[in-house]
């Protein structure tokens, strides 16, 4: 019963890399920043999705997941530029009631 559960995180330097070199070399260099980091967060790849890809506000974002470093981050950018929910939400695509979760959560 004292199974241990791996959770297996993709290798996104490597798929974005791949990405960039055989479908959209001409954005390389926008994205080499980024690129070049050791570990990439989540708002590291949503910024690397939008720079590639573009912003496309009819694809659902409704089962993406978060790690605590990364809804620490979220959220210390709502208290850097003084956002309400409903603003944090609509800038990272959330909804505002996972927005007063966190907040409850993590009390910041």
């Amino acid at each position: 019963m004292d199974q241990k559960i791996h959770i297996t995180i993709p290798n996104y330097k490597r798929i974005y890399s791949d990405i960039l070199t055989k479908k959209y070399p001409e954005k390389k260099e926008v994205c080499s920043q980024i690129i070049k980091k050791e570990n990439l967060s989540v708002l590291d790849i949503i910024s690397l999705n939008e720079k590639i890809f573009g912003t496309n506000p009819s694809h659902n974002q409704k089962l993406r997941s978060y790690f605590k470093s990364d809804i620490i981050k979220i959220l210390d950018y709502q208290k850097k530029h003084n956002l309400n929910n409903s603003q944090l939400a609509s800038h990272f695509n959330l909804s505002r009631n996972t927005v007063a979760k966190w907040k409850k959560k993590f009390l910041v």
